[in-house]
């Protein structure tokens, strides 16, 4: 689920901090605001639920009592309560913080920045390869969806010895819906007719085509005749410069053993003699012709445009393992840009570069689980990740391991096959984040980075209720474990006043409690 990377604002001298949490989570909690530096101030206010994620605004209206003093309200970053109401109610400022406890420093401004990932100063061309083959009704549709994926320029990519007589009609369908266009081809006829057609951009011409760009309003993309043929590459530039023309250099990188490291030089070299150009980088060399995922292939090549001023790249996606190849250029660009402006390493600018693995997997540890642990008194299975492998628990067992099948036995499920499905998917999925090294939180999905899209969630409402309630024909017997009700919140803690601790009225939606249904006044 998505949570703000930062607060609002950082905190400022005089700030008190009150962070709303549950009984579970509370000893955590502490452990971490006690090693935050002595100028945040901070009080802790347990709202006497077990599960903070399952807090309500009503539950936090009726049973939190703020300190004196108290200047901002931060609530677990999966608690489902309305900050904005929340804010109305009491009169302060309310923020949703991290998901993990174990973020709070970085979420805080501990990490010495701010993150803001809003900016970027380099222009994505996504070529459309075989634009010549497709109608101009598929390319318009092609084309708004690179652009709202974050391509700026949508690239015509014409074939050899493949008629594009639609090309016209093209270019003219990407600009009535607001695109921008650039036309890509070996043959002059075509980039012309692009041109009057009204493309913004011709790719790519050279000394010997270079006539093309005085004929057009079209910005030219300069390349060398050859790929090693630099000087050939400056005459272009001077030409254009000598006439007050605008246009893009591109020296064209090149792929692994067949001339990368070289085509890396040029790039350095152009940029040392001429300093002051907009620039090209084609990345498709690189991410389509080397078997190896795109992402870090595609955040090394944007770290490169960065240090260079290269801010405008050519990008294109023919190969299967490249099918998110616009959404990682934007991710990089971002965090590239950002790290820039602060001097820094690209380095905790947030998650969008990590796909396969995570920074810090592992937000418990062993001896934590098992504290948590021993602290349950309901039958719900509570799935964890820590270091030593895959955590099970409930009130009657704790299990560790690192083979998901291998729990089954021990789970008492067999009469359940909605719960077994349920815990079957839940440790696959753990057991994928264990090996990986990665994050894993129970009914969420695992988070790829810009490898894949996350889901788009309502972050002031709990989860729907699934299918893993077990009720009707076949239900176990009374009794029996999985008929048992989970226990209740009874006990209020000492910071709320006895008007407060006064038990919920009851709520008409149930909740989703570690993949089982129960009533709402139960959580």
């Amino acid at each position: 689920m998505s949570t703000p990377d930062h607060p609002t604002t950082g905190p400022v001298a005089g700030d008190h901090l009150v962070f709303v949490t549950g009984r579970l989570a509370r000893p955590r909690l502490e452990k971490i605001a006690a090693s935050l530096p002595d100028r945040f101030r901070w009080s802790i206010a347990d709202a006497g639920v077990k599960v903070a994620a399952l807090m309500t605004e009503e539950i936090i209206k009726r049973r939190i009592e703020l300190p004196e003093g108290a200047t901002r309200i931060i609530l677990p970053g999966r608690c489902r309560a309305n900050p904005d109401a929340l804010a109305a109610h009491f009169g302060l400022p309310v923020e949703r913080g991290p998901d993990e406890i174990v973020d709070l420093p970085a979420w805080l401004g501990l990490s010495g920045r701010t993150l803001d990932l809003s900016g970027y100063d380099v222009r994505i061309f996504s070529e459309i390869v075989d634009a010549s083959k497709m109608t101009p009704e598929q390319i318009l549709a092609k084309g708004l969806s690179l652009a709202a994926k974050g391509a700026d320029v949508i690239d015509l990519g014409g074939l050899p010895d493949t008629p594009f007589p639609h090309l016209e009609a093209s270019v003219r369908a990407l600009k009535g819906a607001g695109l921008k266009v650039s036309v890509d081809s070996f043959s002059r006829d075509e980039l012309s007719r692009g041109a009057k057609a009204g493309a913004d951009f011709l790719l790519s011409l050279n000394e010997d085509t270079l006539d093309l760009a005085f004929e057009t309003g079209a910005v030219p993309v300069l390349v060398p005749t050859r790929p090693d043929d630099l000087p050939s590459l400056d005459r272009a530039i001077t030409r254009m410069r000598e006439a007050g023309r605008p246009f893009l250099a591109d020296p064209i990188l090149e792929p692994i053993h067949h001339g990368l490291v070289d085509s890396i030089a040029r790039y350095r070299e152009t940029r040392a003699r001429w300093p002051d150009i907009e620039m090209m980088m084609g990345t498709g060399n690189l991410t389509e012709l080397t078997e190896a995922d795109s992402l870090g292939v595609t955040a090394l090549l944007m770290g490169m445009c960065s240090e260079l001023a290269i801010r405008n790249v050519l990008i294109v996606q023919v190969s299967n393992h490249t099918r998110r190849t616009v959404e990682e250029h934007d991710a990089a660009r971002r965090v590239m840009y950002a790290a820039k402006g602060d001097a820094a390493l690209p380095k905790g600018y947030g998650r969008a570069l990590l796909s396969l693995h995570d920074k810090r997997p592992f937000v418990q540890t062993p001896e934590e689980l098992a504290l948590a642990a021993a602290e349950v008194r309901d039958p719900n299975y509570r799935i964890a990740v820590a270091e030593d492998g895959i955590h099970v628990y409930n009130r009657d067992i704790h299990r560790v391991g690192t083979d998901a099948m291998a729990f089954f036995p021990d789970l008492d499920v067999q009469s359940d096959g909605a719960h077994a499905f349920y815990l079957g998917a839940e440790l696959a999925k753990a057991e994928t984040a264990w090996r990986l090294g990665k994050r894993y939180v129970q009914d969420e999905p695992l988070d790829w980075g810009s490898a894949a899209d996350a889901p788009d969630e309502d972050t002031t409402a709990f989860k729907k209720a699934g299918h893993t309630k077990h009720s009707g024909p076949g239900a176990p017997p009374p009794g029996t474990r999985d008929a048992r009700a989970p226990e209740r919140d009874a006990v209020a803690p000492e910071t709320i006043s006895a008007t407060q601790a006064d038990p919920e009225p009851p709520r008409s939606q149930p909740r989703l409690v570690c993949g089982r249904v129960v009533p709402a006044d139960e959580a």
